[in-house]
């Protein structure tokens, strides 16, 4: 079992080189921000760029895995995207995970002016934004039209330092999202489904993991070839409500062959609000102990 943490992007360098810093050396696996211009409430406070925040990242640390959770075609282009995502593949040293969504409505999706799009369209999109950003990272000189987005001899030269290409992490749970995590993913992330409470939640991520099953038999693919990612506090409890609950909540996601789970560094108040006090517990006395958990 694979642990990881988000630090939103919602404070200065100077606080945030040190949450970045810390969690390498904690030993987490992996660390993450969101990939938003703007997220829900916190648009109104700070707020910083993804792939500028990361880049800072991957020189402030030299272990620790770095990515987007995630990125999304809501106010990107695959051909100007492909550029920063080599250069940050490059700086962090392959140490970058590109985690790709359909992106939500909100802020992001009408700050530039274009019409909410319907959650079929975001699909539609999606599958466009990965089948073009694949192709623009693993060849050189990519021309190809879709009707979300064209590309006229599109550059990555030099290319990625993972090969063939950075590893696309995609966020999935209904079927046609599912279909595209199986056909360009190396790790798939999922939130669950909502759920009235806890348990409810738990029973929507389960029905989620066997339509993964379902859709990688169905495409013929070895599932042990695809990460699989839970988000844990999409749920109705935070992850670090305690050492325990959290230490409970990595459980239950091996249990469901989960290989990567991810939690949030608390905030003082609202989003994920929480005691800093239970992460540094987690991080010093059971991080090792629940890495050694059995995923799938």
């Amino acid at each position: 079992m694979r642990i990881g943490i988000v630090i939103l992007p919602d404070q200065r360098w100077s606080v945030a080189q040190r949450r970045w810093r810390q969690v390498e050396e904690w030993g987490f696996d992996h660390a993450w921000t969101y990939d938003h211009l703007g997220w829900r409430d916190l648009v109104d406070g700070p707020w910083f760029d993804s792939m500028a925040t990361l880049t800072a990242a991957a020189t402030a640390t030299s272990r620790i895995r770095l990515g987007t959770l995630v990125a999304s075609p809501n106010f990107r282009h695959p051909a100007a995207f492909a550029r920063q995502v080599t250069a940050l593949d490059d700086i962090s040293g392959g140490r970058f995970l590109l985690g790709l969504g359909a992106g939500g409505i909100g802020f992001d999706s009408t700050v530039l002016g274009g019409e909410t799009l319907s959650p079929r369209q975001r699909v539609d999109r999606l599958a466009e934004f990965a089948e073009l950003l694949d192709l623009i990272l693993r060849d050189d000189g990519t021309t190809w039209r879709g009707e979300w987005f064209a590309a006229v001899d599109a550059r990555s030269n030099p290319g990625c330092v993972q090969a063939p290409r950075v590893p696309f992490v995609m966020a999935a749970n209904g079927p046609r999202s599912m279909r595209l995590a199986a056909r360009f993913g190396q790790g798939w992330v999922t939130i669950g489904a909502g759920g009235d409470d806890l348990e409810g939640w738990w029973g929507t991520v389960a029905d989620i993991s066997a339509g993964m099953d379902r859709t990688l038999a169905e495409a013929g693919r070895d599932p042990a070839t695809l990460d699989r990612y839970l988000s844990l506090d999409s749920a109705p409890v935070f992850s670090l409500s305690s050492a325990d609950f959290f230490a409970e909540q990595v459980g239950r996601a091996a249990a469901l062959g989960f290989t990567d789970v991810v939690t949030h560094w608390p905030r003082a108040s609202s989003w994920y609000a929480g005691d800093e006090a239970i992460l540094v517990d987690v991080a010093t006395r059971l991080l090792p102990e629940l890495q050694r958990l059995p995923g799938s």
